[in-house]
């Protein structure tokens, strides 16, 4: 808390370069970006960072197979770019894995044309990833028996990429970056408005938690609100070329279904991509593609009833999931980037490619559409834009992505090998702690096991099945601007996407986390966590 009490009290003192407003993964990428080249930079969020569709992804970090349908080859080109430069700059968090699909008698394409499609996928892919194979609907039911093929015809598998944590801790990673260079950033404050006086941006928002009226100064702005951006370019009084319409996603998480450390990809009843995501001790199910007309949504009874008819038909379970075996649900909307005012458009149709905005006069970017895999490129993208305004970057040039290099990973591993790290691994963990360690916080976690080492209890897991040590939750306290118990819960961690909200609340450690995490707050953050479960159930 105190990170966020000096941040904001640093908002009001200085004339920023840019302030971005909007802490998903465009705002995330923006702030890291601008500010490890020089930038004076304010980042803030009226939620948590990566608090809506940022969080509700699939964990995926794919090429876009799918747009060889629509002939899109410019863009799965680009997608595919995109997916190795990240796996080549994040082996730890982003990492290859197998799709294996089923198709289904009576689809539109045969298993050998769509084959053919990864064929082209791969080599498009640049060979960077395993060679794709034919699959006969014998050798499916051989290697993964728990598919039904009973109205198989064949499939393949191939490969692409996928988050080994979640997407909200992936996202926060670039925010906790962009403090580390100097970025002033803090949750939970709002825009209220901005306006232009004297060549620079004056922007009223509000401390969402204390209520507090602050005033930002800047020479520019960013709108990367996600699916907000249109309201806030209302708010703001820009006209620009696109505007978003949503697609609604939904995934259900049931214990795990399969010991299968590959996607099970198969078309839903509506012919679209379904996936059995395997998450460590859990799976996920879905998605759902829905269109809706807001960007406020929440999980229907019909979406459940959706994801669970289909996963009961394409697999062979020993016993139907139900309602009761959902122990979490990820909900969000995709922002769908489109030209024009109207909102004619095939939106079924339509990609996930972002596009940016420019309000060359004004100095204002509002990013569009997007997603993960495509993130450096945003982040490249805007600190060319932002100088195109003559706000200049000292270190144009500076690398501003990756992990840490080899000699500081050679240097970690070495120390948890000596104090015999990897020996303290919980037994319901799906890891060895170095490896988890090492990919959530890189050289920081070498002042971790020193921790671990001066204090044993450091080493020990306060929420049972959570793979959070005491430690993490001390680092969480201090370093990530834990504002809310569900910001650690949820997005800091994947907590609550693991363990059941029964469990959570029963959970020995729960107390001694919230003390950790909000002092003296602890009991009144508790409260409010629990009232927050109580009213959503």
């Amino acid at each position: 808390m105190n990170l966020r009490k000096s941040n904001i009290a640093k908002l009001p003192q200085d004339t920023f370069d840019v302030l971005i407003v909007g802490g998903g993964i465009n705002g995330a990428v923006s702030a890291a970006a601008l500010s490890a080249k020089g930038a004076k930079v304010a980042l803030i969020d009226k939620g948590d960072f990566a608090g809506s569709t940022s969080s509700n992804s699939s964990n995926l970090a794919w090429g876009g197979i799918k747009y060889l349908e629509s002939f899109e080859f410019g863009l799965v080109n680009k997608l595919c770019k995109s997916r190795n430069h990240l796996m080549r700059h994040y082996p730890s968090t982003v990492q290859e894995i197998r799709f294996f699909t089923s198709i289904q008698r009576g689809f539109r394409f045969s298993p050998a044309f769509i084959y053919m499609g990864t064929l082209l996928y791969w080599l498009m892919g640049r060979f960077f990833t395993k060679m794709p194979k034919y699959l006969s609907c014998e050798k499916i039911k051989k290697m993964e028996s728990i598919i039904n093929t009973e109205h198989i015809s064949g499939g393949f598998e191939y490969s692409d990429a996928y988050l080994h944590d979640n997407d909200a801790r992936f996202v926060f990673n670039f925010v906790r970056s962009s403090m580390s260079y100097g970025c002033i950033a803090a949750n939970y404050v709002g825009l209220e408005h901005s306006r232009k006086v004297d060549g620079l941006w004056l922007s009223e928002v509000t401390d969402q938690i204390s209520g507090e009226k602050i005033e930002i100064r800047s020479k520019a702005i960013i709108n990367a609100t996600g699916p907000f951006v249109d309201q806030i370019n209302q708010m703001n009084k820009q006209t620009t070329e696109h505007h978003h319409v949503f697609s609604k996603g939904v995934h259900l998480i049931v214990d795990k279904i399969t010991d299968s450390h590959k996607v099970l990809t198969f078309f839903a009843d509506d012919g679209r991509l379904f996936f059995v995501i395997p998450m460590g001790p859990k799976t996920c199910i879905g998605t759902t593609d829905t269109q809706v007309p807001s960007p406020n949504t929440q999980v229907y009874e019909q979406d459940r009833e959706f994801i669970l008819s289909n996963v009961n038909k394409l697999l062979a379970l020993a016993k139907p999931l139900t309602k009761n075996d959902i122990i979490a649900e990820r909900c969000g909307v995709r922002p769908l980037a489109i030209k024009g005012s109207g909102g004619k458009a095939d939106w079924v149709k339509l990609s996930r490619k972002h596009a940016i905005d420019v309000d060359k006069d004004n100095h204002y970017l509002s990013i569009f559409g997007g997603k993960l895999t495509d993130c450096l490129n945003v982040g490249d993208e805007v600190c060319e834009l932002i100088e195109s305004f003559n706000i200049p970057l000292a270190y144009k040039d500076y690398k501003w992505y990756g992990e840490p290099g080899e000699a500081v990973k050679r240097e970690f591993f070495h120390r948890a090998k000596l104090m015999g790290f990897d020996e303290l691994t919980p037994a319901s963990s799906s890891e060895p702690l170095s490896q988890r360690f090492w990919r959530r916080y890189g050289r920081n976690a070498i002042n971790m096991l020193e921790s671990i080492r001066e204090n044993p209890a450091m080493g020990k897991l306060l929420i049972e099945n959570s793979e959070y040590l005491r430690v993490e939750v001390e680092h969480a306290a201090n370093r990530e601007m834990i504002t809310t118990l569900d910001d650690f819960l949820r997005r800091r961690s994947k907590i609550a996407l693991v363990v059941s909200q029964q469990d959570i609340l029963q959970a020995p450690g729960l107390k001694e986390a919230c003390e950790i995490l909000f002092g003296d707050e602890a009991e009144a953050k508790l409260a409010e966590y629990i009232g927050t479960v109580v009213n959503s159930a």
